[in-house]
């Protein structure tokens, strides 16, 4: 199998999903086209003429409707020989984008492929395709949806996690995020897109006494949903402060096969997904970073970096008290509580977020992970090269 290597990896500041929201006014595929134009720009015409583009979009209606990826490949003017995919794979998208690109790629079906993801959520809401399964109450209770939110509930209490384990993360999210964005080194790939220069979710005021006096939030969704919940109730826990903010982003990356020219920052050591129990959802990351850790033949020790969605307050903090991992290593520049999680984006994003995480600490092997409702998740190894530091 061929080596795969990303060249390069971009992303944007992440918007309020509103409509005065630093990213609102710009399109879907004006995302996407400012970061391949960037991509362009630090790695050449290589990023010009990929052989695919492969974009992770959950809300795939309205102005993220009519096959985005398409619909991107056409507003950035790549060649028309550029095949094009939209994937969806909940919150694991962005991240299965990459990942097809690297089978892709190691197969010698291609050379050199753009794959990411986007998300405008302020242009097509969260549900807002309407999907018949969100209320088919035909299903077996645990083939049912259920809200992320509300399963975050549920895991916190079956997981025996407390309210105040979930406002430790949150605080520690919120203040690495607010430390590291005006890091240079933590920022190498975040490209200013529109007017909007850094992230728009950080709420830098946050503190340990505002986190403790947030009241439940999502309680009041349990009878909505007590037949996918099985007549099953648990005591809210999750605030506002312990969700992702919705917002608006995009992330693309340059994956390619060894010699395309500039310098690589990374190499892929390993890829894999993983399907999880539709009724623990939130938990297939694991799966799928138990996977990854063992076909790359590692352990969390060997990770100088970890990139690990924040998806809720309950699945870091379920990560931090079960797996031995070092602190210090897991997000440094704060996650998705702080930052927000613009759905198709969030594998891509965090992708070029650990390239920058490994090139600032000089570090060897890091690792993101990605999990989603109802069973989805992701991981990725990567070991860095450090080629970015020769396009500065």
């Amino acid at each position: 199998m061929t080596n795969v290597y990303f060249y390069d990896a971009v992303r944007t500041p992440r918007g309020k999903a509103r409509p005065d929201g630093g990213l609102a006014a710009l399109t879907p595929q004006e995302l996407v086209r400012q970061q391949a134009a960037a991509l362009a720009a630090r790695c050449g015409n290589v990023a010009t003429d990929p052989d695919a583009l492969l974009l992770g979009c959950v809300t795939q209606n309205g102005a993220q409707g009519g096959h985005i990826a398409l619909v991107s490949k056409l507003h950035a003017g790549l060649p028309d020989t550029t095949a094009a995919h939209s994937i969806n794979n909940y919150c694991a998208s962005g991240l299965s984008a990459i990942g097809q690109a690297v089978a892709k790629v190691a197969s010698g079906e291609a050379m050199c492929i753009l794959a990411g993801g986007i998300e405008s959520m302020s242009r097509s809401p969260f549900l807002g395709d309407r999907a018949a399964y969100y209320d088919d109450d035909s299903l077996p209770a645990r083939a049912r949806f259920v809200p992320p939110v509300l399963a975050a509930d549920r895991l916190a209490n079956a997981e025996g996690i407390t309210r105040a384990e979930l406002d430790a993360v949150a605080l520690a999210s919120q203040q690495k995020a607010a430390a590291a964005d005006a890091d240079p080194r933590l920022q190498h790939s975040r490209i200013a897109t529109g007017a909007l220069t850094g992230e728009e979710c950080i709420r830098p005021q946050t503190t340990a006494e505002s986190l403790a006096a947030a009241p439940p939030a999502f309680g009041d969704l349990q009878p909505q949903y007590a037949g996918a919940l099985d007549g099953a109730t648990f005591e809210p826990l999750h605030s506002i402060a312990h969700a992702p903010p919705i917002c608006d982003g995009a992330g693309l990356a340059l994956v390619g096969a060894e010699g395309l020219g500039p310098a690589p920052r990374a190499r892929v050591i390993a890829f894999a997904e993983s399907g999880g129990d539709p009724a623990a959802s939130l938990t297939a990351g694991f799966a799928a970073m138990d996977k990854v850790l063992a076909r790359a033949g590692l352990v969390l020790a060997d990770l100088d970096r970890i990139e690990f969605m924040e998806a809720f307050a309950v699945t870091i903090a379920k990560f931090l008290r079960d797996r031995d991992a070092d602190p210090s290593c897991v997000n440094v520049g704060g996650g998705h509580l702080a930052k927000g999680h613009p759905m198709g984006a969030s594998g891509a994003i965090l992708t070029s977020t650990l390239l920058d995480a490994l090139d600032a600490c000089n570090g060897r092997y890091g690792m993101v992970v990605l999990t989603g409702a109802m069973g989805v998740g992701a991981a990725m190894i990567v070991q860095r090269l450090g080629g970015a530091q020769l396009r500065q």
